[in-house]
């Protein structure tokens, strides 16, 4: 395989989040889908633990996660230049579909066609979202499988059942993380 230059790989990233922004319908997880079937599977420029990583500060930062992925993409891949065409590569396309939308708002509100497709493409979406969480759980699932298992277990029953607010589950899971790096693996060495 030909090495990139610079400009080449910049452009790459553009067009590639460009393509995924647009025609990705979902919000930020079906996107993240997107991301890494394009950029872990097809072009080999990240792994799949690197995937895992990336959504995990995507989540964490503030923002849609769409955007944060991609500029955590850019950042590994290009650095700042990475940063700047990934995060336009990735904004440009809702930006305009809104855009357009609010000038033909009232047709589009009263039009029926439009109301039924939005309502059909709900099952699409969820159905990704699924496949999404599958495909993220295999790969938290290598390693600790049972402490994996009961933490998002746990996380899930507190925030559906007992309405936890999910900041608290988070800051929850920092602290275990945080003893299980600190405490339990120095009493381990």
């Amino acid at each position: 395989m030909k090495k990139k230059t610079k400009i080449g790989l910049l452009w790459e990233l553009f067009l590639n989040t460009l393509y995924l922004s647009a025609f990705t319908f979902g919000g930020g997880y079906v996107i993240v889908s997107m991301m890494k079937t394009r950029f872990c599977d097809q072009l080999h420029y990240i792994d799949e633990e690197e995937i895992l990583n990336l959504v995990a500060i995507a989540q964490s930062a503030p923002g849609a996660i769409a955007v944060n992925g991609a500029i955590v993409l850019g950042y590994k891949m290009a650095g700042i230049p990475g940063i700047l065409v990934c995060a336009l590569g990735t904004i440009i396309p809702p930006f305009v579909i809104i855009y357009v939308i609010s000038i033909f708002y009232n047709a589009f509100i009263t039009n029926i066609f439009i109301k039924n497709m939005l309502v059909g493409m709900r099952a699409g979406v969820g159905a990704l979202i699924v496949s999404v969480v599958y495909d993220m759980g295999k790969g938290v699932m290598k390693d600790h499988r049972l402490r994996n298992a009961l933490i998002m277990m746990g996380a899930f029953v507190l925030n559906y059942f007992g309405h936890v607010n999910i900041a608290y589950i988070v800051i929850g899971c920092i602290v275990l993380s945080l003893v299980d790096t600190f405490l339990i693996k120095k009493v381990k060495v």
